[in-house]
């Protein structure tokens, strides 16, 4: 059976949860019991030290402390500061201190300054025994007037605890049971929402992806953060629209090709079918028409065939330094003739030297004939056509720039584009395929330069091509 991310997700929670309180509930547990041990040793040492220290002081010697032991453990126990008078004479205290440690647990033990026991801690060392220099640095001096006159020995654990202590115990592990289980329903109630949280937005790209397999291309999923689901879903927002504007890009495309050839392909049927039957005659004329509109596809088809290789990365080249200068004052002396016929001013304002640009010379001037026609075309009687090139930047920044119509701002972002016409009423019947300022665009940056469009409606566009220059000038200013 498939299992969800979902569950995938609460179950990888639950785990990290049951590891991380066992971790911490076993940990607490093997520690816990020493640290409690501990607790209870110390819990006495600090009184025992100064009742020790004041028998001491009244008797001079350790002389009978083993009798008294008792008493002192439960002045400790019960946090007495005054010991009181220990003398050979009390009876009731000496018997209560005998039961007291017959029934408690040894945790303390004493030694003279020699380093012989007196009271035992430990049952490798009896009393009288003399213990190792690392048990007596271990255990705490007992000091009287500055002088060590004993040390204080101190078990290293608990062997047996009483019923207050075992109870407390207890407590205290159950403590780490609940807390775990605690913890473990808190991982699954969070788990399950932070998995739903992240999943929801998943499976609402799945949706529209499917959508977008099925045929459906424009689809949008709602953006509910801004994290990195959150840019997953605008990604997918925008690659959906391109996805969307592409097809019915290339559905437009089809359809104007098919146009674009249909209508020279009607032009020579008609023609041809008229000569067959008679009804025409063969002349230079019309055949010089037939001959264009063959000369029309062969075109139309040469550009389609040079737009794929160039989205294929096929397209030779043949790279060489020229001068842009150089480049647009042979683009001016193609289109002087027809500068005068139109009567649009063409001039050329070039700082001169530039450094240089590594282009293919032939797809340059293809490029700037098709910038320089574009002009022509949309530029009236009194006009100017400006073609100028500058440093800019460390970059050679080119312009072909008219007085024409201009373009609306609407359609200034598609001019590129394959089969876009500024007038829409016009088709290959004006001499315009929709395929030139895509040859430009697709020649410019297979060349590795950028081009751009500026345009104010009714008062002219400027074509913009940028391209790194070959030879650098520092003494040129830019």
């Amino acid at each position: 059976m498939r299992k969800s991310l979902v569950w995938k997700l609460t179950l990888a929670f639950l785990l990290v949860a049951f590891l991380s309180a066992a971790l911490v509930g076993g940990i607490a547990r093997i520690t816990s019991a020493a640290r409690f041990s501990q607790f209870i040793v110390d819990q006495q040492r600090a009184n025992m030290e100064a009742i020790l220290a004041q028998y001491y002081k009244e008797n001079g010697s350790w002389d009978g402390v083993e009798d008294y032991w008792g008493i002192i453990q439960r002045q400790a126990v019960l946090n007495e500061s005054t010991p009181g008078e220990f003398s050979p004479g009390m009876g009731n205290r000496q018997q209560m201190g005998m039961n007291f440690r017959q029934g408690d647990r040894q945790l303390v033990g004493l030694a003279d300054a020699d380093g012989n026991v007196i009271v035992a801690v430990d049952p490798d060392y009896p009393p009288g025994s003399l213990l190792p220099r690392r048990i007596l640095n271990a255990g705490e001096p007992i000091r009287v007037d500055g002088s060590r006159v004993g040390t204080l020995l101190l078990a290293s654990q608990v062997n047996a605890y009483n019923a207050a202590e075992i109870l407390y115990l207890q407590r205290t592990n159950r403590g780490f049971i609940l807390a775990a289980l605690a913890a473990l329903l808190a991982a699954l109630i969070v788990g399950v929402v932070l998995a739903r949280t992240l999943t929801r937005p998943l499976g609402a790209l799945t949706r529209a992806s499917r959508q977008i397999a099925a045929g459906h291309y424009e689809q949008r999923v709602p953006v509910e953060s801004s994290d990195e689901i959150g840019q997953l879903a605008e990604s997918f927002n925008s690659m959906s629209a391109e996805v969307a504007r592409v097809h019915e890009q290339r559905r437009q495309m089809t359809a104007d090709i098919a146009h674009d050839l249909r209508t020279p392909l009607t032009v020579i049927a008609g023609y041809i079918e008229s000569m067959r039957d008679g009804v025409l005659s063969p002349n230079p004329e019309r055949l010089d028409l037939i001959y264009s509109e063959i000369e029309r596809m062969q075109n139309l088809v040469g550009d389609l065939k040079m737009l794929s290789q160039v989205d294929a990365g096929e397209l030779p080249l043949n790279l060489q330094n020229l001068s842009p200068v150089v480049l647009l004052e042979r683009a001016a002396a193609v289109f002087e003739n027809q500068a005068v016929q139109q009567k649009v001013r063409l001039t050329v304002d070039a700082m001169d030297p530039l450094p240089e640009i590594r282009v293919d010379d032939a797809r340059m001037m293809q490029v700037l004939d098709n910038l320089i026609s574009n002009a022509f075309r949309y530029t009236p009687e009194g006009g100017e056509i400006r073609l100028a090139a500058s440093l800019v930047k460390g970059k050679i920044r080119m312009q072909v720039a008219d007085t024409g119509s201009g373009i609306p701002a609407a359609e200034l972002g598609h001019i590129f584009e394959r089969f876009q016409r500024g007038d829409k009423s016009r088709h290959a019947e004006g001499g315009e395929s929709g395929l030139g300022l895509a040859i430009v665009r697709a020649l410019v940056e297979v060349q590795g330069g950028r081009v751009w469009a500026e345009s104010s409606e009714g008062r002219g566009t400027t074509m913009w091509m940028e391209f790194p220059i070959v030879i650098s000038a520092p003494d040129l200013k830019e």
